[in-house]
């Protein structure tokens, strides 16, 4: 299938993306009770795309993801370093009709289904007791390592989960639990811009901006459950979501590309090199640059600059998804020429203002 990646761009996957039949995946990283594999198989990031490229719908992309596991398993550097930075998957996969959350530990995985109200998944194991599918050996596996008795009910999150978890993974606990109370908090009325402004809460962590970490790229999808209606995804291809601007993606043919979002090549890449990592490059894609640029000069000058940039890309996003609402609701029609050239527009529109 057709698909629309948000990725770092020294990989081949990808932390989540879409595909032209309405399936949207994504993945976070876990450590498990299950060793981390330093020799190179496929990343939780490769099993993303390849779920977006082979899988028609949330349930066919899930099955993608554990034959897969199941036959590869998982396991290389997920980071651009020469220090190994090694993890376990969870996944988030969503289509018109259901919405999966599909946890690992090594080769072994659980996954449960979402009928109703909302979700979120943050760097630790989740699913307890309520399993709609399993690997086949997963429970002896848990049996047979101490972790359950093989009485009782069993939970694959207090199973797998380790006994002593990682600082990161101890700091996910609190921001799972506040983006589980900040979407309780809409339930029965959450839209794109309430998700927009929960992926924009610095006070939960979930937008990271501290210790040289920084939520790198952000993603929200509208996904009609009426098949006549078009998917639309709302990409920013710039950090921190709070100084970014959400911008709308339609699947038509004959898209028009944007190169202004596409990183650099480079013939003798440190990513493609065995031994991996040995030097760096400057992966930065156009809009990147001019985003980073904008930020410093608004940190320069807050007061002007800075209030009036933000201002002008805030407007930018409201009309993005006014338009959304008005092709939703079918009360404009826009020619496939213009649903092809948005997304293009719609960066060309904010590399303007940046300058």
């Amino acid at each position: 299938h057709a698909v629309v990646l948000s990725r770092p761009a020294w990989l081949w996957g990808a932390e989540m993306g879409a595909n032209d039949r309405g399936v949207c995946v994504g993945n976070e990283g876990v450590w498990t009770r299950e060793p981390v594999g330093q020799e190179e198989a496929l990343l939780g990031m490769d099993l993303v795309r390849l779920a977006l490229e082979r899988g028609g719908s949330a349930r066919e992309a899930l099955e993608v993801i554990t034959a897969l596991l199941e036959r590869h398993g998982q396991g290389g550097s997920c980071k651009e370093e020469p220090v190994p930075f090694v993890y376990h998957n969870t996944f988030l996969l969503a289509d018109r009709g259901e919405a999966w959350v599909l946890e690992t530990a090594g080769r072994y995985w659980a996954a449960q289904r979402i009928r109703e109200g909302s979700r979120n998944i943050s760097n630790q194991l989740s699913i307890g007791s309520d399993i709609a599918a399993e690997h086949a050996g997963l429970r002896e596996r848990a049996r047979s390592q101490g972790w359950w008795s093989g009485r009782g009910e069993f939970s694959f999150a207090r199973a797998f989960s380790l006994d002593k978890q990682p600082p990161r993974m101890e700091a996910a606990k609190a921001r799972f639990q506040a983006g589980k109370e900040l979407l309780r908090r809409h339930e029965g009325d959450v839209t794109a811009e309430t998700l927009m402004s929960i992926l924009r809460d610095k006070e939960s962590g979930i937008c990271v901006d501290s210790e040289g970490f920084r939520t790198a790229g952000s993603m929200v999808s509208v996904l009609p459950r009426d098949p006549a209606l078009p998917c639309v995804h709302f990409f920013t291809a710039t950090p921190d979501p709070s100084r970014s601007v959400f911008k709308p993606f339609v699947f038509v043919a004959g898209i028009k590309p944007a190169p202004q979002v596409r990183s650099p090549s480079f013939p003798q890449d440190p990513a493609r090199q065995i031994p991996r990592f040995r030097s760096s490059v400057d992966r930065r894609h156009e809009l990147y640059r001019r985003h980073q640029a904008a930020l410093e000069r608004s940190e320069r000058d807050p007061q002007e600059w800075g209030q009036k940039l933000l201002q002008t890309l805030q407007e930018l996003e409201k009309q993005g998804l006014q338009g959304m609402r008005e092709l939703l609701q079918g009360t404009v029609t826009p020619c496939p020429e213009e649903l092809a050239d948005l997304f293009f527009d719609c960066v060309e529109a904010e590399m303007k203002f940046y300058t």
